[in-house]
């Protein structure tokens, strides 16, 4: 076990957050919610290495 799963824990706290937000706020905050993290992952990976690799952001054919 030599990495911690850091991807694994983050998609499941972002599954908790936008589960709050369509329990409590109804469809509106859940798509408000989704739609932020998203910019906001982008924003991350843009100050992370200084360019948006799209094709990493998806599932790999092999």
């Amino acid at each position: 076990m030599n990495q911690f799963p850091v991807w694994s824990v983050a998609g499941m706290f972002v599954g908790i957050i936008l589960g709050f937000a369509a329990a409590f706020g109804g469809l509106g905050a859940f798509l408000l919610v989704l739609v932020l993290g998203a910019v906001g992952l982008l924003i991350g990976r843009i100050v992370e290495s200084g360019e948006i690799h799209l094709s990493r952001l998806g599932m790999r054919r092999q």
